[in-house]
């Protein structure tokens, strides 16, 4: 069977972007696999500590548990995302603990976010991911530059952001974090924003972002890496496409199926067709915005 890390390397090659599909809510699990393996296509599940915290999936042996009902390995894999040395409310996670047991389980990648450290520690902290990863063969994914988003406060005007280049990830700095970490795959911030997680303001409609494929082409080549794009739901269908071309191999939608569930929850009281609109968003994701059915054979 082919590893992660390869079908991830195959995709920057190709120049098309994988989803990373994050499931707050273990129901989620199912539609998001059949939607995949319905389209032939390919397509990580994974789920981030905001998500056990901050909603309902209980954390990394739940969501496996969930995950094993309805693997088909050809189509779907296991991904740990978002694992903070110092999470969104400015605390400290004590984060080793989680990378163990998830390693455990059998994630197939996981993600370190130190994006909030100085570069220094960013890189300290990130090395000793890899390094108990990669004793399994398990490919791992960090952060550099500020995705934001996640945070309890308002974002500040995205043109300003976006303009200013608030938080987007250094080419040097990149190039240096890269050879100094050994990490395999890169999450980089250059215009992207995270979905809106604090209380009060989850429901809101995400900001359409838009993309450096500039400042992205520059990470790619100095980097060497496959790159990841967060906060992939509502960026512009040409930017995404474009971005598959500059580097990007992996892409995390969460806030675009998310809210398809909690709205279809919400005004039906019914879990299945809260799954159904799970099901159809993720068939519309995967066919017309990323443009991916029957992918899968080239993949692997």
């Amino acid at each position: 069977m082919k590893r992660v890390a390869d079908i991830i390397d195959a995709a920057r090659q190709m120049g098309v972007v994988i989803p990373a599909f994050n499931v707050p809510y273990l129901p989620m699990v199912e539609p998001v696999v059949r939607a995949v393996v319905e389209q032939d296509s390919f397509a990580l599940v994974e789920t981030a500590r905001p998500e056990w915290i901050k909603f309902e999936s209980k954390g990394p042996a739940a969501v496996a548990e969930e995950f094993a009902r309805w693997c088909q390995p050809e189509h779907v894999r296991l991904h740990l995302d978002h694992v903070p040395v110092i999470d969104e409310d400015g605390q400290l996670v004590d984060y080793m603990p989680i990378f163990k047991e998830a390693l455990g389980l059998g994630y197939e990648s996981v993600m370190l976010d130190g994006s909030r450290l100085k570069l220094d520690d960013n890189i300290q902290a990130t090395r000793t991911i890899v390094d108990l990863a990669h004793l399994q063969g398990v490919p791992v994914e960090a952060e550099l530059g500020a995705v934001l988003g996640h945070e309890a406060g308002p974002l500040p005007p995205y043109e300003e952001l976006f303009a200013s280049g608030l938080g987007f990830t250094d080419v040097e700095e990149a190039r240096r974090f890269v050879q100094q970490t050994g990490c395999d795959w890169l999450s980089v911030a250059i215009g992207n924003v995270h979905g809106a997680i604090a209380a009060g303001r989850k429901d809101q409609k995400k900001i359409q972002a838009r993309l450096n494929l500039d400042r992205l082409a520059q990470l790619a080549q100095a980097t060497g890496i496959p790159l990841v794009l967060h906060g992939g739901s509502g960026i512009k269908q040409e930017d995404v496409l474009g971005a598959g071309k500059c580097g990007i191999a992996k892409i995390n939608v969460g806030t675009e199926i998310r809210q398809s569930y909690e709205a279809a929850l919400k005004e039906s009281g019914s879990q299945i067709k809260a799954q159904e609109a799970v099901y159809h968003r993720t068939v519309e994701l995967l066919r017309d915005y990323l443009h991916l059915t029957g992918i899968r054979a080239k993949l692997m």
